[in-house]
């Protein structure tokens, strides 16, 4: 039975084309908010982190109406990292809404998450955003779209899905890219005309597939997903079991539901089948799990989340400075938040290693990662991360890696020194064409491990006006040794307090990372050189004063002002023997052996540290 007054869609695209902007209009423009209501630009990136780098990393749910119908709309990430979201929130919806940048064109995440699409069999609406760009090539971008349509085997009717030309920006929405829109009507019509309306049997017993987690301190966890079939309502008991767990048999009763309205949710008795709902009451309801009325358990199936690539190792804090200024330092206190982290992602794995003060994180890249340990210091952890490294497997007695495709535009006169770097790190060369005049697009296939620590290099390399794009693209055989970083780590011999004429003294060996004033400890990084070798320093060294005091000796000393890292530029620096120390108000590179003549010692006996 087709529920006519409901419309389920994902909004899905490749990172920075303008998804959560788009939604924001579609919720003005329906009358969600009030008109005096004062609204954020980009309201659904409800994140701190979000809001600052404007990217979407949780999928985030609302609902809107049109002409009678209630639109839940589901907002993906369009990061490759936060790709696990976007597949199991597909499973929510009937209809996905695929956002292309009218310059930039099919990119690699717009075939990542069309590609989940088309296998769903979910019905389809092309939008080209952005079409007010001064760059706008709508006409050639069509034409791209509908190539990577036929190249990812769509049917016919998925090749004659309906396209509309937005500015999201504007809140604007037209039927033809030559007819400039007024508002977004013809959008919510082609929604409206376009996606399949949910199919479920009101009077049939419960079924609910939950498709997200969300976690809250007073009820703990609520769960997100779509009545398959069946009602569901406060107060009622239901039984849990999972597709690919056939031992589960889980118990509970619904003790809050809620609708989603606008960009929150409402509190409800009760909801009917096609709807997407959250409730809670079940203390251990995970992602995929089904909710079934307990005289008929049937689990829904589930697809399978493609597996972590990149790991890296989350440790307590055993520097010299622990404890300062973190709240939560203990390895406890860690694993309980790694551990509720994986209530709400979905493809984020953790173990326990050997020793009781270190985990094994694992996720889909580097960002991902990175993403977590952020979230983490905010709320007042500490801890110790290693570098990056690649997850490998065996296949038929070989090693095999996981490999991106790495999609580069990129100011033609600096083509040659990034086709020279990536080759270098075992890239290989799939395609090259002309974007204008003046710019190149350059796709690569390259080990995962072959990207890291590369990213800065490569906004030097372009002068900042390079865009690097990267999606996973399968194994391969392993590719042999990769050239690591070429600096060497300028590595302070004393613990103490910076002072201006030590790090004058450092500065003519490298490159400083800290200024003076600042604490420091023996075997922290402050800073790196040419060489490619480590060299003590001692930046800690005062000048001595005599009686006699030669003409201009005691000028102020100038420093090289210095180059502050990032997190991720921080992670991508790490050699193998150093690890990060991360605190709320700090983040320090540490040689793993602090003590210099053990280091040494240690070097000597072949070993990394």
């Amino acid at each position: 039975m087709k529920q006519e007054k409901i419309r389920n869609i994902a909004i899905i695209a490749h990172v920075d084309h303008g998804k959560t902007t788009l939604v924001a209009q579609m919720l003005k423009q329906s009358g969600a908010f009030r008109e005096n209501q004062q609204v954020a630009e980009r309201v659904m990136d409800s994140g701190a982190i979000e809001r600052e780098r404007g990217i979407t990393i949780l999928a985030k749910n609302c609902a809107t109406y049109y002409d009678g119908v209630k639109i839940n709309i589901v907002d993906t990430p369009g990061h490759a990292d936060f790709g696990g979201e976007v597949e199991r929130v597909l499973k929510m919806v009937n209809g996905v809404l695929l956002l292309v940048d009218a310059a930039e064109g099919c990119m690699p995440q717009t075939r990542f998450v069309l590609q989940k699409a088309l296998q769903q069999n979910l019905s389809l609406v092309i939008a080209v955003n952005k079409v007010d760009r001064p760059d706008a090539r709508v006409k050639e971008v069509i034409d791209e779209i509908l190539l990577l349509l036929m190249d990812l085997g769509a049917t016919d009717q998925q090749l004659d899905s309906p396209m509309v030309f937005c500015s999201g920006r504007n809140g604007t929405a037209s039927y033809s890219p030559d007819v400039p829109g007024t508002d977004l009507v013809p959008l919510f019509k082609t929604i409206i005309d376009y996606v399949q309306p949910p199919e479920g049997n009101p009077g049939a017993p419960l079924a609910l597939l939950c498709s997200s987690i969300d976690y809250n301190d007073f009820v703990g966890r609520i769960g997100i997903g779509r009545v398959e079939n069946g009602t569901i309502k406060v107060g009622q008991d239901v039984a849990s079991c999972d597709w690919h767990d056939k031992d589960l048999a889980g118990r509970g009763r619904i003790t809050a539901l809620y609708s989603f309205s606008a960009n929150g949710r409402a509190p409800v008795d009760e909801a009917g089948a096609g709807d997407i709902v959250a409730f809670s009451g079940l203390t251990d309801i995970n992602i995929g799990n089904t909710l079934c009325d307990p005289a008929l358990v049937e689990p829904l199936p589930f697809l399978k989340i493609n597996d972590p690539t990149v790991e890296m190792t989350f440790s307590v804090n055993d520097s010299p400075f622990a404890g300062r200024e973190g709240k939560f330092v203990t390895s406890r206190q860690i694993r309980d938040r790694l551990h509720r982290e994986l209530l709400r992602d979905v493809a984020l794995r953790v173990e326990d290693s050997p020793t009781t003060d270190a985990f094994r994180v694992m996720g889909r890249g580097e960002m991902h990662l990175s993403i977590l340990i952020e979230t983490m210091r905010r709320e007042g952890y500490e801890l110790q991360v290693s570098p990056p490294k690649v997850l490998t497997h065996e296949e038929n007695g070989q090693t095999m890696e996981p490999m991106e495709l790495v999609v580069i535009d990129v100011p033609t006169e600096y083509q040659g020194s990034v086709m020279q770097k990536l080759g270098s790190r075992k890239g290989e060369l799939v395609q090259m064409s002309p974007l204008g005049a003046t710019r190149m697009r350059i796709e690569f296939r390259i080990p995962s491990r072959g990207l890291f620590g590369y990213r800065n290099e490569f906004l030097t390399d372009t002068h900042g006006e390079g865009v690097l794009n990267t999606i996973f693209d399968g194994y391969a055989p392993w590719k042999g040794e990769i050239a690591g970083r070429s600096t060497g780590s300028l590595v302070s011999f004393e613990t103490g307090v910076a002072v201006t004429y030590g790090l004058f003294n450092a500065q003519q060996r490298g490159t400083l990372i800290i200024e003076p004033g600042e604490k420091v400890y023996e075997g922290m990084v402050i800073g790196y050189t040419a060489s490619g070798e480590d060299m003590s320093v001692n930046v800690c060294k005062t000048k001595h004063l005599t009686n006699t005091r030669a003409s201009g000796s005691d000028d102020a000393l100038r420093l090289v002002p210095v180059s502050r890292f990032s997190l991720e530029a921080s992670l991508e620096f790490l050699k193998p023997d150093e690890l990060l120390e991360v605190t709320p108000k700090s983040l320090r590179i540490r040689k793993r052996i602090l003590n210099h003549e053990q280091r040494m010692k240690a070097l000597k006996g072949g070993k990394n540290g």
